[in-house]
């Protein structure tokens, strides 16, 4: 079977690869602590679950707009102006399969050949290969734990061509939890009005701030940004939906239009009962969040502490997210029995099978210096992980 070269350049996900590996020694017997999945681990709230269960009762299952709903589209239009003081009209909205189906629909109605789309690393694993699927170069601009890895203006200047078609924004940040404060945003927002290009701007971790943080969505700073970003959000982290998958996104009309065009020929209408629930998620109480968001903070500051203690590893603070990203660099070039440890691969294959604790290698997300963990998980996993790294990393020579 010939393969087109578009499949054959592309790479599974990592994380999932890797959850998928840990779910598989967990269910041959072995006790393993997952670190890798980027998922809440607390359910989706009773009144969500209820909506579904109705919609399902009262026959709301069959085909909808291709879009969503108005219903829907309502509710969304009512979030953006409360939580991000952001004024859309139904037709500047979609609904899709997640906010990874939305930025692959965004992908798919800007980029082509020759165009360039610059993605700040570390990043999120799917940014490059998205670009790469639609024919157009993912340019990495690497940041530096100094600059809280966020992209500043001269590094962004240097990587403009006359290619450029789009900026990939990421705030709070999967994998580093870090995120853009608006004097940050202020600068690549005048950067992207006097070079013309887009603004994607995936704020899926908006919700799960720390320490006072509030987030600032870039479109919000001016009419004229505006016009030129993308903003991509959902569910699946904010009200515990990731199985549900339901994201959406916001933008010029002319380009939400034809991401949806582009949705009625690949999954059309995202799952109608889905969508009842989401208005729920919306609409309804919203005490959930602050709840799961504590237990995430208490989560948080014990992880980065336990981490800074290990010898060899240093973790910045996250503001955001459900991540740590510590540095472990010290680490490359020494040995278990006679192994070498020379990359963060190395370091995450040596953890899984030595240690039983599943992690993301940071090379995945663009750094190589770096490991992901997530703390999505109950404190006693992350006790237990954090004890059998300790006792890992102790054993390298």
């Amino acid at each position: 079977m010939r393969l087109s070269e578009r499949a054959k350049a592309i790479k599974p996900s990592p994380t999932l690869a890797i959850d998928g590996k840990a779910k598989a020694l967990k269910a041959a017997g072995k006790d393993i602590v997952n670190f890798g999945v980027g998922e809440p681990d607390f359910d989706t709230p009773d009144n969500i679950k209820e909506a579904a269960i109705k919609a399902i009762r009262d026959g709301f299952t069959k085909y909808t707009p291709v879009g969503g709903t108005d219903e829907l589209k309502a509710a969304i239009v009512e979030k953006f102006k409360k939580d991000n003081g952001l004024s859309y009209e139904k037709d500047e909205i979609i609904v899709s399969c997640g906010a990874k189906h939305s930025l692959y629909n965004i992908a798919e109605a800007l980029f082509g050949p020759g165009d360039e789309v610059i993605i700040p690393a570390p990043y999120w694993v799917t940014y490059p290969d998205q670009v790469i699927l639609n024919d157009a170069l993912p340019v990495i601009a690497v940041t530096e734990e100094k600059d809280s890895f966020k992209i500043d203006p001269q590094l962004l200047k240097n990587k403009l061509s006359g290619k450029t078609k789009a900026l990939i924004l990421n705030s709070p940040s999967n994998p580093t939890g870090l995120a853009y404060d608006r004097k940050s945003l202020e600068k690549i927002a005048e950067l992207a009005v006097e070079h013309d290009f887009y603004i994607i701007s995936d704020e899926i971790y908006e919700k799960l701030t720390y320490d006072g943080f509030g987030h600032i969505s870039i479109a919000s700073l001016s009419n004229e940004i505006k016009q030129r970003t993308i903003v991509v959000n959902g569910l699946s982290k904010s009200h515990a939906m990731t199985g549900w998958r339901v994201g959406f996104a916001a933008g010029p009309k002319d380009i939400i239009q034809a991401m949806t065009n582009i949705q009625s020929q690949s999954t059309s209408n995202p799952t109608s009962i889905t969508q009842k629930a989401a208005v729920e998620a919306l609409t309804g109480p919203q005490d959930f969040i602050p709840n799961m968001v504590a237990e995430f903070d208490r989560r948080r500051k014990y992880m980065v502490e336990r981490l800074n203690k290990i010898k060899g590893v240093s973790c910045i603070t996250p503001i955001g997210a459900f991540y740590a990203f510590p540095n472990v660099a010290s680490c490359y070039g020494k040995k278990f029995n006679g192994k070498p440890i020379n990359s963060s691969l190395d370091l995450s294959a040596y953890l899984l099978e030595q240690a039983g604790v599943a992690l993301v290698p940071g090379v995945a997300f663009g750094d190589d210096r770096y490991i992901r963990l997530s703390y999505a998980t109950s404190m006693e996993n992350i006790k237990k992980g954090l004890d059998r790294i300790k006792d890992a990393l102790s054993k390298l020579e």
